[in-house]
């Protein structure tokens, strides 16, 4: 719980709500959920935030690693994908940092574990994306995509503007060969996977999304303020 008093992370008993460890933390308010991952074969928790994001043993609670690099109000959760974690945000600066994982020991700030980082067209509050070897992201808050090479960090595409797309605080979500991304005045544009930019539709709800799209098997789920929407094809 990272906010203006006395932060902390806390593991819990999920079965008894027990506390089995607590560990301080020197850092202000973020929004950044925890994510759990294995690394080595051990179990670790990544949390991101201002003054570090952190990398936890999850049986102890200790720090195996941190590294420095992003602003204050960090909103977007870590994603990983084949040992690599991709962490962001876009406040006071813009900054994407990309750890490998496995050589996360200590304090890697400016060391060969971070493979690779960007300053600029960073998302504020959404998650970035990894489908097989490209990681897309959002620009800000606003309507703009750029893809990268999850590994080298080198732009694949972009940044393109998405048209009519604007206000995005959503995550975006992928299946099939398509990206999809709303936003705040109930757009929901529709990217193609590729090595290219391509908007195959942009499609409008009466409605406004913040949450992030859920895909489960055919059926996207997409929550407004207004209403909850299962979008499939007829049977």
């Amino acid at each position: 719980w990272d906010h203006q008093g006395d932060s902390f992370i806390v593991a819990l008993n999920k079965k008894t709500g027990k506390e089995i460890w607590r560990r301080k933390r020197d850092e202000i308010t973020s929004w950044s959920s925890p994510l759990v991952v294995e690394v080595n074969g051990k179990p670790q928790v990544i949390v991101a935030a201002t003054n570090f994001v952190r990398g936890y043993d999850l049986a102890t609670g200790e720090t195996i690693w941190k590294c420095s690099g992003l602003s204050r109000n960090v909103c977007a959760t870590p994603i990983v994908a084949d040992g690599i974690a991709i962490v962001t945000n876009s406040y006071d600066w813009q900054k994407m940092l990309a750890i490998k994982l496995a050589d996360a020991k200590g304090d890697i700030t400016d060391t060969p574990a971070v493979l690779w980082s960007r300053d600029k067209q960073t998302p504020y509050v959404p998650s970035p994306l990894i489908y097989d070897d490209h990681l897309y992201f959002t620009a800000h808050l606003r309507g703009i995509i750029t893809c990268v090479d999850v590994k080298t960090g080198q732009t694949i595409f972009g940044p393109d503007r998405i048209p009519n797309l604007t206000e995005v605080f959503a995550s975006p979500a992928a299946a099939a060969g398509r990206i999809y991304i709303p936003d705040r005045r109930g757009n929901i544009a529709v990217i193609k996977h590729d090595s290219k930019f391509k908007v195959q539709a942009v499609n409008k709800l009466d409605d406004a999304f913040s949450a992030s799209p859920v895909i489960v098997e055919n059926e996207l789920y997409l929550r407004g303020e207004t209403f909850l929407y299962c979008i499939a094809a007829p049977n």
